[in-house]
C-alpha cells in the first residue's frame, strides 16, 4: 500500500519528523524554490511550512491530492485559506505554541525600558561609562494596564504580580468573575491609559482594533509611561506614537511588531527604530526554541489526524473527521453566525445555547457547538481560535456552553439560533439558515425580529423608534459618503415601536459616518459588523 506524501518544505525540528511516525512517505522541498516546489506539490497529500512558503491559488492548483496545508508557527499570512477551503484542503496552525514566548517577550519589553537595557549596553559597549545618564525605574508597586486579557495576557499578568505591580486590563469581553480570578482588576480603556505606568496590548488586529491606541489616547497617558506592543502591529497608530515620543507626551515605547515588517526606509516605523526612548526587537514573539519545536509537534500530530480523517482540533478553515455531509455546510455558517452575536453583545457573555432545529436533529451536531463558540471569540482574542482552544477560552470566561437539539422548525428546514445572557442581565439572539441548491448562508433572525437576508462581508445593524422617513434619513448619509447599500432587510413586531434594519454594505463605512448616522436617527442599537473569512 503507496503511503501518503508529506512534503517538508522548510526547515523543521527532529521532532517534528519524530511526531509524524513512521506511516507517511516523507520528502523535502526548498518552499523559497519556486518551481521545485510547485513540482513537488503535484504527489503531495500534506505540506509542512513555516514563514517563507507561499502556499497561493497556483500552488493549490499544483497540488490535486493535497489534503492538509500545515503551518508550523500562528501567522497564515503566507497560506491563501480562501482558496484552500474552496479547493478542500484542510489549513492547520499551532495556536498556542508561541504563548508563553510572547509573555515572555513582552516582560522583557517591560524590564529592558524600566531599566534602559539596550541603551546602557550601547553605551557601554562603545567604550562609556556613564552610570548616571541610565538611571531607571522599578516595576515594584507601579501599574501595568493589560489591554486584551486572553492567554497572553494572562500569562503576562501572572509574571508581573510576581514583581508586586498592582495590574489593570481592559477587555470587553472578560467578565469581572473571570478578571477577579486572575487578580486583575477591569477598567474602561480611558481609565486604564490615565493610571498605568505601563501599558501592554494583547488584541485581535480587526477594522475596530487597528489604531486602537493613537493620539487621543496617548494625550490621556501620563508622561512617565511606557507602552508595548508584541502582539500585531497597527494596533498602535505609528505617527501618533512617534509625535508622542518625541514630544514628551510619553516616556517610551517597545516594539516587536510593525505596521509594515521590515519597517520601509522613510516610513514612520523606520523613524521610530532610531528613537532613543524605544526598544525594537525584529518580530521575536515566537523566535524561541520551545515555541518552534511546539509548533512543528503540535501541526505534526494535526496532519496525522487529518490524513487518518479524524476531527482536527486546530484546522482554521474546515473541521476535519467524520461529519455527516448533511451537517457540514452547517459548519461555516454557524462561525458566521458566531461573528455577528459577538459583534452585537454589548457586554460579556455568560452563557450561550446553540440550538439546532429541524432536520439536522438525526445527525451528529456537536461540531457545531465547536463552530459557535470558534465564531464567538475569533475577532475578540488576541490569539488564533480552533476548534481545540474555543471551548477552552469559555471556560477561561465563566461562560456555560449548552447544545440543544429538536426537529422543530417549521420555516425553513433547519434553523440554527445562538442564543445568550450577557453580563448586564440582557438577552441576545441570532439565527441563520442554509437555502436552495446552492445553501445559502442566511442571517433569518435577531432578537426575535424575523428577517431574510444572505450573509455578506460587511453589514450594518440599526434598532430604533419605527416612524416615517428613517430609511431615507441613513440611505441619504451612506449615499452622499458613497456608501453602497447592496442589500436591506427591515423588521417590526408592532407598528410605532422599536424597528430592526440589517443592511448589506459594499464597503466598511467609516467611523465618524456611523456616528452621525447614529445620532441621526436616534439609534437605541447600532453596530457595523465585518465578517472575518474562515
Amino acid at each position: 500500500m503507496t503511503k501518503p506524501v508529506v512534503l517538508i518544505a522548510e526547515e523543521l525540528s527532529p521532532a517534528t519528523i519524530d511526531a509524524l511516525g513512521p506511516d507517511f512517505d516523507v520528502r523535502s522541498v526548498d518552499g523559497t524554490d519556486r518551481p521545485a516546489l510547485l513540482s513537488a506539490l503535484a504527489e503531495a497529500n500534506a505540506v509542512l511550512i513555516r514563514s517563507a512558503t507561499k502556499i497561493d491559488a497556483e500552488a493549490i492548483a499544483a497540488a490535486p491530492v493535497l489534503k492538509v496545508v500545515a503551518r508550523a508557527g500562528v501567522g497564515l499570512d503566507n497560506v491563501d485559506i480562501k482558496t484552500a477551503t474552496t479547493a478542500g484542503v484542510m489549513v492547520v496552525n499551532a495556536p498556542t505554541s508561541n504563548i508563553i514566548s510572547a509573555a515572555e517577550l513582552t516582560v522583557g519589553h517591560i524590564l529592558s525600558l524600566a531599566r534602559r537595557i539596550p541603551a546602557a549596553h550601547a553605551s557601554l559597549a562603545g567604550g562609556a561609562w556613564k552610570r548616571s545618564s541610565y538611571t531607571g525605574t522599578e516595576l515594584f508597586e507601579k501599574t501595568v494596564g493589560i489591554i486584551g486579557l486572553g492567554r497572553i495576557g494572562a500569562l503576562i499578568a501572572a509574571r508581573l504580580q510576581a514583581f508586586d505591580m498592582k495590574v489593570v486590563a481592559y477587555d470587553p469581553y472578560v467578565t469581572s468573575a473571570r478578571a477577579q480570578q486572575l487578580g486583575v482588576q477591569l477598567l474602561t480603556l480611558d481609565e486604564l491609559l490615565a493610571q498605568s505606568d505601563f501599558v501592554t496590548i494583547h488584541m485581535p488586529k480587526t477594522p475596530e482594533t487597528t489604531g486602537m491606541i493613537g493620539a487621543e489616547q496617548f494625550r490621556i497617558m501620563k508622561p512617565t509611561a511606557y507602552v508595548v506592543n508584541v502582539a500585531r502591529g497597527g494596533l498602535i497608530d505609528e505617527a501618533a506614537l512617534h509625535t508622542a515620543l518625541t514630544t514628551g507626551e510619553i516616556a517610551g515605547a517597545g516594539l516587536d511588531v510593525f505596521t509594515s515588517e521590515p519597517p520601509a526606509d522613510g516610513g514612520t516605523a523606520a523613524a521610530l527604530l532610531s528613537l532613543p526612548n524605544v526598544v525594537v526587537t525584529p518580530h521575536l514573539g515566537a523566535s524561541t526554541e520551545e515555541a518552534q519545536e511546539k509548533a512543528g509537534v503540535s501541526v505534526a500530530k494535526s496532519v496525522r489526524l487529518a490524513l487518518g480523517g479524524e476531527l482536527v482540533p486546530d484546522a482554521v478553515n474546515v473541521a476535519g473527521g467524520v461529519i455527516d455531509p448533511y451537517v457540514r455546510p452547517g459548519i461555516p455558517l454557524v462561525e458566521k453566525l458566531g461573528q455577528i452575536f459577538a459583534a452585537l453583545a454589548h457586554s460579556p457573555l455568560t452563557s450561550l445555547d446553540v440550538e439546532v432545529h429541524g432536520e439536522l436533529q438525526a445527525y451528529d451536531v456537536s461540531v457545531l457547538k465547536l463552530a459557535a463558540l470558534k465564531g464567538v471569540f475569533t475577532n475578540i482574542v488576541s490569539e488564533t481560535v480552533s476548534y481545540v482552544n474555543a471551548p477552552l477560552l469559555a471556560e477561561q470566561r465563566g461562560v456555560e456552553v449548552r447544545l440543544l437539539v429538536d426537529d422543530d422548525s417549521p420555516e425553513y428546514r433547519n434553523v440554527i439560533t445562538l442564543s445568550g445572557a450577557l453580563s448586564d442581565g440582557s438577552q441576545l439572539s441570532v439565527s441563520g439558515t442554509l437555502t436552495g441548491t446552492k445553501q445559502v448562508e442566511k442571517l433569518v433572525g435577531i432578537n426575535g425580529y424575523a428577517i431574510e437576508l444572505p450573509i455578506e462581508t460587511n453589514h450594518i445593524v440599526m434598532l430604533y423608534t419605527d416612524r416615517p422617513g428613517i430609511v431615507a434619513v441613513y440611505g441619504q448619509r451612506f449615499g452622499e459618503a458613497g456608501i453602497n447599500i447592496a442589500g436591506m432587510q427591515i423588521a417590526r413586531q408592532t407598528a410605532g415601536g422599536q424597528a430592526l434594519s440589517v443592511l448589506t454594505v459594499d464597503s466598511p463605512v467609516p467611523d465618524g459616518l456611523l456616528d452621525d448616522v447614529r445620532a441621526a436617527i436616534d439609534a437605541d442599537l447600532f453596530r457595523q459588523i465585518e465578517i472575518t473569512e474562515s
